[in-house]
């Protein structure tokens, strides 16, 4: 197990180094740079645009050196300082940028993972044990309603119920009056109303999707011979489920840790918008579009290792759950 551990660690270190570079390389594909996104803002709003100036800025941001010499110079601070740089567009580090939307964003998807999982385990393994009955059937049915309503309308048809039933507009993460206030126990409760909605939209595909992985894996395993030889010997019915087949059929609940450490920071952007959400993902789409290098290449970068950490996690998790991983 040392060994299977070590070396998956190892592989970890050219990843890592491949992502860097390709995700530096991803945020300069577009003509053009943050000045050149500048300059066209400026002249939409009927501004002069100096050339001077624009050369000016180019070189107060080393937007004027070679990509390498760029790239080099950013992954050097990030590596060796632990600076992702200066937002050119807010005009701050882009650590305090990503820290100030950070907890909130990880608060709001951690809060929907568990949900997820403690609604789609159980519902997963009633749908396969209890196979065709009532409940299968209202199982099945709300998945596939799940699976086919986009997140972003849900957040919609719940927001205007919100506001024609309770009378209550919930958009953003806090009312007017709590938003810059200290915390206290009524901001937190605030908060968790605020929560209601988003935690639901964004919990309701995944816990279709893996309801449905769920009852089919269970399915498989239910019907080997081993839990027949199990049931034969006098094993209970419920303990035999979850002592066996439920573990393994867990597996694809541990493989979705590969992405769902990466969705924490990133969250769904579309129903952060829709929302109006403080959270990262309507700032990584402003920065993709201002081509605000070091906060997208920050973000790209931090997204691309959480999903290798995660894999790593993953494969460590695999491992301990199913012998056959562990010992092959």
């Amino acid at each position: 197990m040392l060994r299977y551990v070590v070396k998956r660690v190892i592989y970890m270190i050219p990843t890592m180094i491949a992502i860097s570079i390709v995700a530096f390389l991803l945020i300069q594909l577009p003509p053009g740079d943050f000045v050149t996104s500048l300059a066209a803002q400026m002249s939409a709003q009927g501004d002069s645009v100096d050339p001077a100036t624009l050369a000016m800025l180019r070189q107060q941001y080393g937007l004027d050196q070679p990509i390498w010499v760029q790239y080099w110079i950013w992954i050097s601070n990030i590596i060796f300082e632990g600076d992702f740089g200066r937002s050119f567009d807010f005009d701050v580090p882009v650590s305090d940028l990503l820290w100030a939307r950070l907890g909130l964003t990880f608060v709001l998807a951690f809060t929907a993972l568990v949900l997820t999982w403690l609604i789609a385990l159980p519902v997963g393994i009633y749908s396969a044990v209890r196979k065709y009955s009532a409940g299968d059937y209202i199982a099945t049915f709300l998945s596939f309603v799940g699976l086919a309503v986009p997140n972003f309308v849900l957040a919609l048809v719940l927001m205007y119920i919100s506001l024609r039933l309770f009378g209550m507009s919930i958009d953003g993460l806090y009312s007017a009056q709590y938003a810059n206030a200290p915390w206290s126990w009524d901001k937190f409760l605030d908060l968790a109303q605020h929560l209601v909605i988003p935690v639901i939209v964004l919990a309701s595909s995944g816990i279709a999707s893996l309801v449905r992985i769920m009852r089919a894996n269970l399915l498989d395993e239910l019907y080997k011979p081993y839990v027949t030889t199990a049931r034969a010997k006098g094993l209970s019915e419920w303990r035999l489920i979850f002592k066996y087949p439920v573990r393994a059929a867990l597996n694809p609940f541990v493989s979705t840790i590969g992405w769902t450490l990466p969705e924490l920071v990133s969250g769904a952007t579309v129903t952060a918008i829709v929302l109006n959400l403080p959270t990262t993902g309507p700032l990584l789409l402003r920065a993709l579009i201002s081509q605000d290098v070091y906060l997208a290449g920050a973000m790209i970068l931090m997204l691309s290792v959480l999903t290798v950490i995660g894999t790593l996690i993953s494969d460590l998790l695999l491992a301990w759950l199913d012998p056959r991983i562990r010992y092959s």
